[in-house]
């Protein structure tokens, strides 16, 4: 399907007639057909039905070109943008990240590097689940906030250490847990306790420590938003890493008491000597160094 016949279509719905919609596009009737005959065989359904030079749409062809006018203003916008990007910019540098609170500084990070380098478009994605690590392995993103954990075995990407996030738990406000300075194993004797949800190896073996070490209750939770959920509706508490707070403060985050930590890096590949992915990975670095900031 063509960009010209998405306008065919959308003028001989709008005109329901072949002679005057091939007028209105400055083409000849039988061109016009010739390419409304093409493009049903290529759909595979009747997108008119033809009655002498009037045309009525299906009910099929009715959906189809109710969608195409959509698409058409999608693609005008997409075309306009990238055409500012091309006059614009010399390079893109893609990097993805879980959610915008991995990043404190992101922000500031931003601005810093717009400053330094204007001709560099910096396109942000997040990507929660393990897909923005495939996509990063096929080369969709330049660099990828991640564990440590998931990309050391890759050979051909670099990591640049950014900060050790440590654990807390997750509580309501109105919790006693929250008046503590620090939770122990010991705080979450009768309690219960959300497990689950894709927890990274470094925090199911502090979960599976607690569920060991003391009596609690265990719920299984799908992920990081049900498990808030579920702290909001006093079902329980969670355990969760430093970088998920997005510092909203709805919630109780309590330091917990225990060694293990997460390695949080930004990753790049080998090949990437770009001057702008350096300096995206100096930015990071350096906002996060020397700072106080829970994590």
């Amino acid at each position: 399907m063509t960009t010209k016949q998405i306008d065919y279509v959308i003028e001989l719905a709008r005109v329901q007639n072949f002679s005057r919609a091939s007028e209105n596009l400055f083409i000849s009737q039988p061109s016009l057909t010739y390419q409304i005959q093409l493009l049903e065989e290529e759909v595979g359904f009747k997108i008119f039905d033809r009655s002498g030079k009037g045309a009525v749409l299906t009910p099929a062809g009715e959906y189809f070109c109710s969608n195409l006018v959509n698409i058409k203003e999608e693609l005008k916008n997409l075309i306009e943008q990238s055409q500012n990007y091309g006059s614009k910019y010399v390079d893109t540098l893609n990097v993805c990240l879980p959610m915008r609170s991995c990043i404190y500084f992101l922000p500031q990070i931003m601005n810093k590097f717009e400053s330094l380098m204007p001709d560099i478009a910096l396109n942000i994605s997040f990507v929660y689940d393990n897909s923005r690590v495939d996509g990063f392995l096929r080369q969709e993103y330049d660099i990828l906030f991640a564990r440590d954990s998931e990309l050391m075995r890759f050979s051909n990407i670099k990591l640049c250490p950014l900060y050790n996030s440590r654990f807390y738990i997750i509580a309501n406000k109105t919790d006693p847990l929250a008046k503590l300075e620090t939770v122990t194993e010991k705080d979450l004797e009768g309690r219960t306790f959300m497990i689950g949800g894709g927890s990274p190896p470094e925090m199911a073996a502090v979960q599976n420590r607690i569920i060991n070490s003391v009596s609690v209750n265990t719920i299984n939770s799908l992920n990081h938003d049900m498990s808030l959920t579920y702290v909001a509706a006093e079902k329980g508490i969670v355990l969760a890493p430093g970088f998920a707070n997005d510092r909203s403060g709805e919630f109780a985050w309590i330091p917990f008491d225990c060694p293990e930590h997460i390695k949080c890096v930004l990753g790049f590949h080998k090949s990437d000597k770009r001057e702008c992915t350096k300096l995206f990975i100096e930015l990071a670095q350096a906002a996060y160094k020397n700072v106080s900031l829970d994590l």
